[in-house]
């Protein structure tokens, strides 16, 4: 069983979007309350990717993963938020909770990787919440580290930290 990936298209983007709730649902829950995670809904996030991806299509690049023809992950990337053209964000990374473990988020980011780099990139940045201690052992692992710049994302009612991480491209 072998994992397939692909660009995504729009009958994707609700799917994604279940798929997004779920990861970040059950990536959260140690550090986040219930109620921080309960919105938006799967359908919710399902219109979010779909109204952001009408406005980012262009620059952005969603890639979904497969297994079996089952949709088990996706990542989304695009130019720096800080507007430097040697730089690509890796905005997204998110797997279904089962998914974890069987080398589905290191095949989406070794594309992603590429894919920065194919686009000219010279570096990639990405933010992750900061008590999210597995997502940063899985960049860190990835050749990514942080770069000491901080900012705060509210997630439901919490105001998290996140940390921005970099890796050379080159």
């Amino acid at each position: 069983m072998t994992i397939t990936l692909r660009h995504a298209a729009i009958d994707d983007l609700r799917p994604v979007g279940a798929l997004h709730q779920r990861s970040r649902v059950a990536a959260y829950s140690s550090f986040l309350p219930a109620e921080a995670l309960a919105d938006p809904t799967p359908e919710a996030m399902g219109e979010y990717w779909a109204e952001r991806w009408t406005w980012e299509r262009d620059e952005h690049l969603m890639t979904v993963a497969e297994r079996d023809g089952r949709l088990v992950g996706f990542s989304y990337l695009g130019p720096d938020d800080q507007d430097d053209p040697a730089t690509g964000l890796l905005n997204a990374i998110h797997l279904d909770p089962a998914e974890q473990g069987r080398g589905t988020g290191r095949a989406l980011m070794a594309d992603a990787l590429a894919t920065m780099r194919g686009r000219g990139r010279h570096r990639a940045v990405l933010w992750v919440l900061e008590p999210n201690a597995h997502a940063r052992r899985f960049y860190e692992r990835g050749g990514w580290r942080p770069t000491g710049e901080r900012r705060e994302e509210q997630i439901g009612t919490v105001r998290t930290p996140q940390l921005r991480y970099a890796r050379e491209l080159d």
